[in-house]
Parts: C-alpha cells; sequence; structure tokens
C-alpha cells in the first residue's frame, strides 16, 4: 500500500496557485525502492513523502523543480518520466520505474477535490488504531506510527497532553467518557490501552471485550497485571473466551528495555507486523515483561 497522507496533508496546504508537482510511481519492473501507486508531492521548497530515496528521487524531485522554472505558457498537465535504476542512475537495484508528473497548479477545482478524495478513501482503508492514552508510552508511540500508513484515534481526557501539530490522519478526542468511543467503533478497529490509572484501564478494557469484534487489543502492563484483570472481569462476568483476546504485555519479543521510546519501537513493530499480516477492516470471528501504567 503506497504512503500517500504526507501527500494529503502538502495538497491541503497549498493555494490554488502555487506550483507543485505531484510524482507518482505508474509502472515498476524488476527490483524497485516504492511500488506502483506511491506519490510524493514537490514544491520549489518543500518534499511530502517519498518514492524512495536515492538517486531516482533526485532525480525526479529535480525534473520536477526545473518543469516549475518552466514558463506557465501553455502548460502540459502531465508528464512521464522513465528511469532505469541500474545504468541511468547508479543505484543497485535493477528494476525500471515509469513516473507521472503532474502539475498540481494546471487542475481545476474538480481535479483537485477528485485527487483529494482519492487519498480520503485510501485512509478509511488503513488499519485504525484506537489508542487509550497520551502519557509518555503513548507521546512515544504516535511519533512512530504518525510515519506509517494507519489512522489513529487518540483519546485522553487531558487535552493538554495532545501535541498541536500532527499527522492527518490522527484525530484526538479529549473526553472524560473514552467507553464512548469504544462504542461508536467500527468493526475490525485495533485497540491499545495505556492509560493514566489502572480502573480506567479496566473499565477499558471490559468495554472493549464485551463489543467482542476487535481486530487486536493490546493492554499495557506486565503479566502480573493481566493475572489481575483477568480475574476482576471474570468476575464482572466477562467470559473465558473474551479474556484470551486480550495482549498483555504488549510488543514483539526481544526488545528489551522500560523506556517510552523503547517500548514505542517494540509496540509499533508488533502492530506493523499484524497490518501487514491481516487484512484491515477484517471481521473478527507472550512478548517480553512490558512496564506498568504511566
Amino acid at each position: 500500500m503506497a504512503t500517500t497522507l504526507d501527500c494529503m496533508q502538502g495538497l491541503l496546504r497549498l493555494t490554488p496557485i502555487e506550483k507543485a508537482v505531484l510524482i507518482t510511481v505508474r509502472q515498476a519492473e524488476g527490483s524497485v525502492p516504492r511500488g506502483v501507486g506511491t506519490c510524493m508531492l514537490v514544491t520549489q521548497t518543500q518534499q511530502y513523502d517519498t518514492i524512495g530515496g536515492g538517486h531516482l528521487e533526485w532525480k525526479a524531485v529535480a525534473t520536477a523543480r526545473l518543469w516549475m522554472a518552466e514558463s506557465n505558457q501553455a502548460m502540459q498537465p502531465a508528464r512521464q518520466l522513465d528511469l532505469v535504476l541500474g545504468p541511468s542512475l547508479g543505484q543497485c537495484c535493477g528494476g525500471a520505474v515509469r513516473l507521472q508528473l503532474e502539475r498540481v497548479d494546471a487542475w481545476s477545482d474538480a481535479e483537485r477535490q477528485a485527487k483529494l478524495q482519492i487519498f480520503h478513501d485510501e485512509r478509511l482503508h488503513l488499519p485504525h488504531l484506537y489508542l487509550f492514552g497520551a502519557g509518555h508510552v503513548g507521546q512515544a508511540l504516535v511519533q512512530v506510527l504518525q510515519q506509517t500508513p494507519c489512522q489513529i484515534t487518540w483519546v485522553d481526557e487531558r487535552d493538554h497532553l495532545f501535541p498541536e501539530h500532527l499527522a492527518p490522519q490522527i484525530q484526538t478526542e479529549a473526553t472524560d467518557t473514552p467507553e464512548a468511543v469504544i462504542k461508536a467503533a467500527e468493526p475490525g478497529a485495533f485497540y491499545l490501552v495505556m492509560t493514566h490509572h489502572h480502573g480506567l484501564d479496566l473499565i477499558l478494557s471490559e468495554h472493549i471485550l464485551r463489543k467482542g469484534n476487535a481486530a487486536w487489543f493490546g493492554l499495557i502492563g506486565s503479566k502480573t497485571k493481566r493475572a489481575r484483570f483477568e480475574s476482576r472481569l471474570c468476575e464482572r462476568g466477562v467470559g473465558a473466551e473474551r479474556l484470551r483476546d486480550i495482549v498483555c504485555p504488549i510488543g514483539i519479543a526481544g526488545i528489551a528495555g522500560k523506556e517510552p521510546g523503547v517500548i514505542a519501537i517494540a509496540v509499533a513493530a508488533q502492530l506493523m507486523q499484524l497490518w501487514t499480516e491481516k487484512p484491515v477492516l477484517m471481521s473478527v470471528d507472550p512478548a517480553t515483561d512490558a512496564v506498568c501504567n504511566e
């Protein structure tokens, strides 16, 4: 799946007359850095997203900026750029790509809206993570995940903890009734609970398990915390088959450390494995000992 969220963010920031070129990988043969559909947006001073870096991207960006420097008279709306990575660019991948370059400032309002709609529709098909908790680990995790193709609904009653500038695929919910967010969540969503209070973690865990249609549910904490939660949830009438859905501790095996950044990397890797292995929007019929709550 192409990461186009940065492109969408860039398009939203542009004025209709600002010069810009949208670069899209239209064809790919052999070993190439990024797949078909990958986009990047280039302005005269900035670029959003990547088609793989290296000499390939340098050549594409340089071509786009040379085009923007040309006279606007009889401007072509689009151009093609065919590149063989080995002979022409000195890259060892050995593949070939065909790039489409589109002048964004030549689009009509309707064309601009249509392109934004495509990006919006792609975002709807990304895995959706509901993250409860904006403490140190939550902050570190969002820093990692906002660079990946996913949607995040980030929930915490402490609205002052949310950073001012976030990627467009991240929505914040400052609420003192986070269980309502769970109730409204779509089937097949991913949940991660790491709030500042064990009592709230328990309440959220119960609501997620009773809803019963999560793709995955992770709970920050140790094996001891899991055992205590299982006992309390059982007392509240949550069945044993639901308790097996809890992933606690969280994070891939082999990454030790309780620093927020270390935990964030371990959990992000775990989620990326899930999102790679499983289709998103599916219907839903341990790892290292992690830290306790913040």
